[in-house]
């Protein structure tokens, strides 16, 4: 974290109400969806200008294959589409893309779309957009675990670094290895609950929980998120 401006370097945003937005406006779900996706657009501009050197977003979980498939075919419809559309203002931005979660059970063009456009925005810094996309906390656990076990048994004579790793060396097993914890999780909707998002790297993040769909989140209360955090007083376990 930035001490002298307070700001996180990692924020996340668990993406809810897009489906309740549509439906109270007398719409389908998936419009819902489609109007969020300008949220994402001015949540990516806001953590740009202020500073913030991640910004992840919960965009599908993998519970969420579990919904009527028509609402999923055009979730990833939409992906492929903003895939397409977004990589020049990445690129103008200085926006690095990456896309985490199963990838098993993407389609082969999704993969290969994405695969595709984090090689392009590979080299930018200005900011780190993370998508979570069929992404699970207990998931990434577990397969860290057992790649862990699989390199382990593979190489039994290094028994010994297994007995003596520390929780960062467990890290680089996920798939968020090399990119910070989130220090601040915001959650739309008005929904108080992690729905099995980052079990692990969200330890001590600081969490906030706004009443405001995801189709009406914007800069401003981007903004006003970050102006929260300043004020929170992180101590990790400690005494001050």
């Amino acid at each position: 974290m930035d001490e002298v401006k307070r700001l996180p370097v990692h924020v996340s945003i668990i993406m809810d109400g897009n489906g309740r937005w549509a439906q109270e406006r007398g719409k389908e779900r998936i419009y819902g969806h489609a109007e969020g996706v300008e949220s994402v657009r001015s949540c990516t501009e806001a953590a740009r200008e202020a500073g913030v050197r991640y910004l992840s977003l919960f965009a599908f979980s993998e519970e969420n294959w579990s919904r009527p498939d028509g609402e999923v075919g055009f979730l990833m419809e939409m992906m492929m589409k903003s895939l397409r559309e977004e990589v020049p203002k990445l690129l103008e931005n200085g926006v690095r893309l990456m896309v985490l979660g199963n990838r098993s059970r993407l389609s082969d063009s999704l993969a290969a779309a994405i695969d595709d456009c984090m090689a392009m925005t590979a080299g930018n810094t200005a900011l780190t957009l993370v998508i979570f996309l069929s992404y699970s906390g207990k998931w990434d656990i577990l397969q860290a675990a057992k790649r862990l076990a699989a390199e382990f048994m593979e190489h039994p004579e290094r028994r010994d670094e297994l007995e003596d790793m520390d929780i960062g060396g467990f890290d680089r097993y996920l798939v968020t290895a090399g990119i910070p914890d989130p220090d601040l999780i915001i959650r739309t909707s008005g929904e108080q609950r992690l729905s099995n998002y980052l079990l692990w790297q969200s330890a001590y993040s600081e969490f906030l929980f706004t009443d405001v769909m995801w189709p009406d989140f914007r800069k401003e209360n981007f903004m006003e998120a970050l102006d929260v955090y300043a004020g929170r007083d992180r101590r990790y376990g400690k005494v001050k």
